[in-house]
């Protein structure tokens, strides 16, 4: 990338999805470790991501990723090419890990939801007022409220309405992120944008250089497509998987 472009990138926004994409990173990391090499501690952090404080973790660095990405749909006129870009990339991703694994198979996980959640912004929402994205976006949070009492209260059986939250009790997947309430998290993102972006340039007063987490912030949809295969070739490599 030439430095014309990167100095027109906005500072911030890179370096917030650079840690998000690192912290995902470390996140699956600590899993492979605990699942597929029987470490219990690595770094003094615990490989049982199951516990209350990685289950908040998580989805802290998830939802920032999510905001973020509304945010960038925002500051762009090509969110169909990138939107089907994207939901192409999750569908290879979904074949690949039911071939390598079928029980762990990703269904609608974070990608399919940001692709389909750009796709959806740039159909109903990139024209619409900022206070109608973040409308929208308390709406559909709402609603996020509302599947989980749903699925308690009927028998669902199938599984055809999973990107909106609603599947039969014995669904499972690796990585999972329905529509809702995640949607309404990408349009406050939008609406974010639509605000604070308006005027496309960095909030921040200084001129500040760049750094490894925002080179890594540019480049997170390669990150994070290949570091898991990374890890997993690395760990087999050295005779630890188990």
């Amino acid at each position: 990338m030439s430095q014309k472009r990167i100095s027109q990138r906005i500072w911030e926004i890179d370096f917030l999805r650079g840690l998000s994409i690192i912290l995902v990173v470390c996140y699956h990391l600590l899993y492979d470790l605990g699942e597929y090499v029987g470490v219990k501690r690595f770094l003094r952090f615990s490989t049982d991501l199951t516990t209350v404080a990685w289950v908040v973790a998580q989805h802290f660095f998830a939802g920032l990723f999510i905001v973020l990405s509304g945010i960038s749909s925002t500051l762009t006129r090509s969110n169909l090419r990138r939107g089907l870009k994207l939901l192409a990339v999750s569908l290879i991703i979904t074949a690949a890990t039911y071939i390598y694994n079928p029980p762990s198979t990703i269904w609608f996980g974070i990608l399919q939801l940001l692709a389909v959640s750009i796709l959806i912004y740039g159909a109903a929402f990139e024209r619409a007022k900022p206070k109608i994205c973040a409308a929208w976006g308390i709406i559909v949070l709402g609603l996020g409220f509302i599947v989980p009492l749903l699925r308690k209260s009927m028998t669902i059986r199938f599984d055809w309405l999973l990107p909106f939250g609603i599947h039969s009790p014995g669904f499972y997947s690796f990585d999972y992120f329905p529509l809702i309430p995640w949607l309404g998290v990408f349009l406050i993102g939008a609406a974010l944008g639509g605000t604070l972006y308006e005027p496309r340039q960095s909030l921040l007063p200084w001129n500040l250089p760049q750094s490894f987490v925002n080179v890594a912030g540019r480049h997170s949809l390669l990150i994070y497509i290949v570091h898991q295969p990374v890890i997993l070739a690395i760990l087999y490599v050295l005779g630890l998987m188990k």
